[in-house]
């Protein structure tokens, strides 16, 4: 479990296609876009409620 308000740095691993529109959108909320793009965040609440609907598309690492 991450600490609230650690930055943490989320991967994306695999692909969009074939994924419902609710998952895409979150892709698209947290700033992921293409296959091993990556972007660093706040550990809040709404990041980490987001990291969870995709946790099967992303790897999150704490920084």
């Amino acid at each position: 479990m991450v600490n609230l308000m650690a930055k943490i740095k989320l991967t994306q691993v695999k692909s969009v296609i074939d994924r419902t529109q609710r998952q895409k959108d979150t892709m698209i909320a947290l700033g992921l876009k293409k296959v091993n793009s990556s972007v660093e965040h706040e550990a809040n609440a709404q990041i980490l409620g987001m990291v969870e609907k995709v946790k099967h598309l992303i790897t999150v690492e704490e920084l």
